[in-house]
């Protein structure tokens, strides 16, 4: 994901990081002066849900503009040439257990 609060601050005429710690305080969300410069200039390694909303509420926005997918920077898996492809995607198979701690009889 790539985080791009400043284009969409600046796209409604948000052009301080001070001006949108403002705007926050006056809807309930007080952020401190470092984290706002880190939300405004980096890449935050998390965010609240809550904050999200705020944010959104603030920028009138939808989350999809703030966060933008880079499905190309995942890495997948190397599975090799000759795999099963329904066996790589394959969920794990559960294995029950009796609640009494005694095994269960092989098959």
């Amino acid at each position: 994901m790539r985080w791009n609060l400043r284009l969409a601050a600046a796209n409604r005429g948000i052009w301080q990081a001070s001006e949108l710690q403002r705007q926050l305080a006056q809807h309930g969300l007080v952020i401190s002066a470092g984290k706002m410069s880190h939300l405004w200039s980096g890449q935050p390694a998390s965010i609240k849900l809550a904050d999200l909303d705020v944010l959104c509420a603030v920028l009138g926005c939808q989350v999809g503009e703030l966060l933008i997918p880079e499905p190309s920077a995942v890495t997948r898996p190397n599975a090799g040439a000759d795999a099963d492809p329904a066996v790589v995607n394959a969920p794990p198979r559960v294995v029950p257990r009796r609640r009494d701690g005694r095994s269960i009889p092989p098959r």
